[in-house]
């Protein structure tokens, strides 16, 4: 059986995983072999059939069914939704020897240390994965992980941040969460591509760049290593890499280049600096600090 799975490319293999790590399952009857299934509401039939089509070149899935599920907790007492199911096969029934090796659905880490990938985090954040945000500004991504262990939780934060330094933790509901701006602009750079456009819900749509804007006096932080005598002009100069800035944005290769800057734990030693920026200069760090999710402060440390 395991051999089976070894046949599989890498591209299905990270799907499945971010399928089982989200609404995936599978089951199985006494006496029979097991079977993979997934359930979707009937809202999200786009992301279901795309799912189904993708995942049927390697598994022997059955066609999508529609279903009315009775739900007293709902005010129509009933949901709509689409079930896919599975013949048996040898893949499968490697995955369920691995998945739940005793009964109940556990995360084998060493599959996913070999075979996790963005298409497994783009698929688990489809399934089980909610931005929430206000006015078009994210405050927090969440990956519904309640079912997981708090030990397996663990375990699957340090893979993330050993993988994509991505530094999720876990809050009082046993889910991973992301706070920081910076991470949340960060962790929907990598999955977007990989997004099914039913699921654009679950992405920022849009950004303003704002013309219209005047000089004005604010502060700035930077490192006290950072030796600076004459404030207003020396940092108004060096905020002229912004264009390189948003042009490494908007060419995908700002994280490549800048992720390690921010990356968490520094204590170093910031100074503030009462200067006057440039109209300029804050239109520039008011689109980043948008699309990015660094602080004022933050960009013009990376200029310097």
């Amino acid at each position: 059986m395991e051999k089976s799975w070894l046949l599989t490319n890498s591209e299905f293999k990270g799907k499945i995983i971010g399928k089982l790590l989200g609404d995936g399952s599978i089951t199985i009857q006494q006496g029979r072999k097991p079977r993979f299934q997934f359930i979707h509401s009937a809202t999200d039939y786009g992301w279901a059939y795309y799912c189904y089509k993708e995942l049927l070149n390697v598994l022997p899935l059955n066609s999508p069914k529609y279903r009315t599920i009775k739900d007293t907790r709902l005010k129509a007492g009933y949901s709509y939704s689409y079930y896919i199911q599975s013949k048996t096969s040898d893949v499968i029934s490697y995955l369920r020897s691995r998945w739940y090796p005793h009964g109940n659905k556990v995360i084998p880490f060493d599959l996913l240390d070999e075979s996790f990938s963005l298409h497994s985090l783009a698929w688990w954040y489809m399934d089980d994965g909610h931005l929430k945000q206000s006015k078009n500004t994210p405050q927090k991504i969440v990956l519904s992980t309640d079912s997981f262990t708090e030990e397996d939780n663990e375990q699957l934060i340090s893979l993330l941040s050993d993988k994509y330094n991505l530094h999720f933790r876990l809050d009082k509901q046993n889910r991973l969460i992301l706070y920081d701006q910076f991470q949340i602009y960060y962790f929907l750079y990598l999955v977007t591509p990989y997004l099914h456009e039913s699921m654009h819900r679950k992405i920022i749509k849009s950004y303003e760049y704002k013309f219209n804007v005047k000089s004005k006096r604010t502060t700035i932080y930077l490192p006290a290593t950072i030796p600076i005598k004459y404030p207003t002009r020396e940092i108004n100069d060096a905020l002229k890499k912004l264009d390189y800035l948003i042009n490494s944005y908007k060419n995908n290769v700002f994280y490549d280049q800048y992720l390690p800057l921010n990356d968490n734990g520094t204590n170093e030693e910031i100074k503030g600096y009462q200067i006057i920026l440039t109209a300029d200069n804050i239109s520039k760090l008011q689109f980043l600090r948008k699309v990015i999710g660094l602080s004022i402060s933050e960009l013009a440390t990376i200029c310097f």
